[in-house]
């Protein structure tokens, strides 16, 4: 079983999923159930309680079989939680969230921006440009726009994230 106390694994579950989904494993009840039976005892709507499951099945956290009733031939579809995976998960997450930062950072090294002191918009070197360095918002001139922080601060962040 996986913490979910632990701050990545909740914070990963929580953008999967949302609180709700979080109140839903949290409560969910051992062993393959409908989703109805999920739904009854988590107090989790059953419409949510289907997406969840999706998305979770989408991600490999959880499973489904489905069972076909002979005289009816309704399909009923049995869930279990499988969070064996969730390190993998975790790992894409992560390199996605490199690459992300990697590009964000390459841009602000590669270009020039100037902003308007009245905080409509910051805009590209070429852009400020074509606009005669005037704020296309509120006429206001534009000035330079000094990017190290920035820049600092997204290759402490890649820096955190290669080490961990």
């Amino acid at each position: 079983m996986i913490d979910l106390n632990d701050p990545v694994v909740r914070g990963y579950l929580i953008q999967l999923l949302g609180e709700e989904g979080i109140t839903m494993i949290e409560n969910m009840p051992e062993g393959e159930v409908t989703d109805e039976e999920i739904a009854e005892a988590t107090g989790v709507l059953l419409n949510i309680v289907r997406r969840n499951l999706f998305i979770m099945n989408e991600n490999k956290l959880a499973v489904c079989r489905r069972e076909r009733d002979s005289s009816s031939g309704w399909l009923t579809y049995l869930w279990q939680l499988d969070m064996d995976d969730i390190d993998t998960q975790l790992t894409k997450e992560k390199k996605k969230l490199v690459k992300n930062l990697q590009a964000r950072l390459d841009f602000e090294e590669d270009n020039v921006f100037y902003v308007c002191p009245e905080g409509c918009i910051r805009i590209l070197f070429n852009n400020a440009a074509d606009c005669h360095f005037l704020c296309p918002v509120c006429g206001e001139d534009l000035t330079f726009q000094e990017n190290t922080e920035m820049v600092d601060t997204l290759k402490e962040r890649l820096t955190a994230l290669q080490e961990s």
